[in-house]
């Protein structure tokens, strides 16, 4: 090498050599920074005043613009880099030089323009692109015309595949994103079972509809209106809930529900009031006192209902079908229980748990249970599109309503159909295959 060729510019065209690494550094670290910072996060830091995190949104709301632009001045610094370095080398070596440019350069880049800045922000990606957004959309404002042209281009090349790229258009929707992170959570163990479940279930409200969580027709306490005053009262006492139907001469023909305060209330006027007598208590109507049904659609979401029955004031309420036939009830603890699960109190009935596990390491399930709460139960992922509880999911696999004893196995579990009533499968026992 000629020490003559070490002159001024030499060192001015290394030291360009060395902001053009730097700005490449600079480009690559804030690409991974702003693309892997969360946006959940950034909007709390921006809710606090940070105004690093307000541009840093602000960015990513056109996904395609920043990562253009980003790419485009991270590219013009990495190529005029490795040119001058050419330049500088070819001079000072020869035709060897281009040899030993490319060696020198792609170490150069490698370590300290790339893995080097992207490690920095990937360990904390939201400090990163807070500091760098300012610069970041300073940059994408001048290179705005070239990035407008390769967005062009890039939409041009895409169009004939059938990729529509729109700004702002995330990959992912915010719920996903939520439900993705807590899998992920509960997996590496940061995360417990119970809160995965909470979350997810009040994620869940607005995908699912009453009718899979209703309280059956078939299993609904109801108060005859024909009745005495004396076997209303009766049957209000010994009932565990506090709300019940009232129906007319067929049990479709609901007509009221009764609050047991409310019946209490009448019952001891009638008894123990100024008007007492054994004639005022003969001549009390339970529809009197009875409080107006309020009936929902089947089709309803949970969401909605939790709304409506806070707007409302309410806790319970009728399910119907299109035809105005009755489904079932729903009530705000039914909802509730979807997110916190089984709430019970000291009126419930003692019952077993819907989900034993037996001896030979297969599972007891009551067919009612639900295949949503069963998955819940059981870390298992049986398919709920198709039917809402295991029986329904099991007459749907086979087609037929099974006797007692039939096997089944579909979806990597063998069904054994362990209790029948009527047409209805009370009991099945479960083990994966």
């Amino acid at each position: 090498m000629d020490p003559t060729l070490l002159d001024s510019s030499f060192w001015i065209s290394c030291a360009v050599i060395l902001v053009l690494l730097c700005c490449s550094g600079f480009f690559s670290g804030s690409e991974t920074a702003l693309t892997a910072a969360s946006r959940g996060k950034l909007h709390a830091m921006a809710d606090k005043g940070n105004k690093g995190a307000e541009r840093a949104l602000k960015l990513k709301e056109d996904n395609e613009r920043l990562i253009g632009g980003i790419l485009l001045g991270n590219n013009l610094a990495n190529i005029l880099a490795t040119s001058l370095a050419t330049a500088v080398f070819t001079k000072a070596f020869g035709d060897s030089g281009v040899a030993l440019a490319t060696l020198v350069m792609t170490a150069l880049v490698l370590i300290f323009a790339e893995v080097l800045p992207k490690t920095y922000a990937i360990t904390n990606p939201e400090s990163a692109s807070t500091r760098a957004a300012g610069l970041v959309g300073m940059v994408i404002t001048v290179l705005a015309p070239l990035v407008a042209a390769v967005r062009f281009i890039v939409r041009g090349v895409l169009r004939p595949l059938g990729v529509r790229i729109e700004a702002g258009a995330n990959m992912l929707s915010v719920r996903e994103e939520i439900e993705g992170a807590l899998r992920m959570g509960h997996s590496e163990g940061a995360v417990e079972k119970e809160h995965r479940d909470r979350l997810l279930g009040a994620l869940d409200l607005n995908e699912r509809n009453v009718e899979e969580i209703m309280l059956h027709r078939s299993k609904i306490e109801m108060i005859d209106a024909e009745n005495t005053p004396e076997q209303v009262l009766s049957q209000c006492l010994q009932s565990p809930h506090t709300r019940l139907p009232i129906f007319r001469e067929d049990r479709e023909n609901i007509i009221g529900v009764i609050h047991a305060k409310d019946l209490l209330r009448a019952m001891d006027k009638v008894m123990r009031g100024p008007d007492a007598s054994e004639k005022a208590l003969e001549a009390f109507e339970v529809t009197d006192v009875a409080m107006k049904p309020y009936f929902i659609p089947e089709t309803t979401t949970l969401d909605e209902q939790m709304k409506e029955f806070l707007r409302r004031r309410t806790h319970f309420a009728l399910v119907v079908d299109e035809y105005g036939a009755l489904q079932g009830l729903i009530t705000l603890e039914d909802i509730l229980e979807e997110i916190v699960g089984e709430i019970t109190d000291e009126f419930d009935p003692d019952a077993d748990h819907p989900v034993r596990k037996a001896e030979d390491g297969s599972f007891i399930v009551d067919g009612a249970m639900t295949i949503r709460d069963l998955n819940r139960a059981t870390e298992w992922n049986l398919p709920d599109e198709e039917a809402i509880t295991v029986a329904g999911l099991v007459i749907h696999e086979a087609q037929m309503i099974p006797s007692i004893g039939q096997c089944f196995s579909f979806h990597g579990f063998r069904f054994e159909v362990a209790g029948r009533k009527d047409n209805r499968l009370s009991k099945l026992k479960i083990r994966p295959l």
